[in-house]
């Protein structure tokens, strides 16, 4: 594979530069316990410094699992996670958060994220991260599954560089992301961070179709893997991030790969074709 460093980038307003690749954690408690663990841990050696769970994720079971992995590590890792839109009251906020500092094992999270839109008001969110943000409770907050009119809300109550992320779902087959929402979080100094970079149950493309031996001749030349390939075209902009899920040390190990694999101007418009962007949706795709 011809390869680079490790992609680490400015993660929206913050000092601190991130791994472009990290490790995402839904569905990671359905897996067998150990092998989550180990797969975890294998990412970080491999330079994915970036987890990325939330209190809804199992339970809180996926937070516990990550703070099995990270035991030890906790200064080396961007530590992520979110609170649900149900407990997203000022004081819920603060609630939640510490409950989810408890199952972390931790006295902070580098980044705290509402999971999506509820019926709480926002400006009661935003207050809540501010009050956690003094507490040292958490380092930065963002948000998820934001269309450009809510983060323009968020904005207007936060006022400019308060916003770390959005937090979105971004894969080869669902690019929507790019009409507006990528552009909104660039002119404003916030990072994206795509989750299901994969698709979701069937999502990735098919052997046998075009776009797939688009990205298999791309990966043959730099003697990389498909998944490679699409990862690597996902985090092609320094604004964009990708938090895969890998339950096995050796999926962990493709996944980080990407993190090294520099695609050309010509392999990104290839994919660019295969994968056509289509039309702007009516609403925010997420899952």
């Amino acid at each position: 594979m011809a390869a680079t460093q490790m992609a680490m980038r400015k993660f929206g307003h913050l000092a601190r530069e991130v791994a472009a690749v990290g490790q995402g954690t839904w569905e990671i408690e359905r897996s067998d316990r150990k092998q989550a663990v180990k797969a975890l841990q294998r990412g970080f050696e491999l330079g994915m410094t970036h987890f990325d769970t939330a209190e809804m994720y199992g339970a809180g079971e996926s937070e516990e699992i990550v703070s099995e992995a990270i035991a030890g590590r906790r200064d080396e890792v961007f530590l992520v996670s979110k609170v649900l839109p149900s407990n997203a009251s000022r004081k819920g906020t603060i609630a939640a958060c510490e409950k989810s500092l408890k199952r972390l094992r931790t006295d902070r999270l580098d980044c705290y994220l509402l999971h999506w839109r509820g019926h709480y008001k926002l400006s009661d969110t935003i207050e809540a991260f501010e009050e956690l943000k003094r507490d040292g409770k958490i380092l930065s907050w963002g948000v998820s599954n934001f269309d450009e009119e809510d983060l323009d809300e968020a904005l207007e109550i936060a006022g400019e560089g308060k916003i770390a992320c959005n937090q979105v779902l971004y894969h080869l087959k669902e690019r929507a992301i790019e009409h507006a929402v990528i552009p909104w979080c660039e002119k404003h100094g916030v990072a994206v961070v795509g989750y299901s970079p994969f698709g979701s149950r069937g999502g990735f493309p098919s052997e046998g179709t075009s776009g797939y031996k688009t990205l298999k001749e791309i990966a043959s030349a730099h003697s990389a893997t498909v998944h490679q390939v699409a990862l690597s075209f996902l985090i092609r902009r320094d604004s964009l991030f990708s938090i895969p899920k890998a339950a096995r040390a050796e999926h962990a190990e493709d996944n980080s790969a990407a993190g090294h694999l520099k695609l050309s101007k010509e392999d990104i418009e290839r994919i660019d074709r295969a994968f056509p962007l289509g039309k702007r949706p009516g609403s925010l795709p997420m899952i």
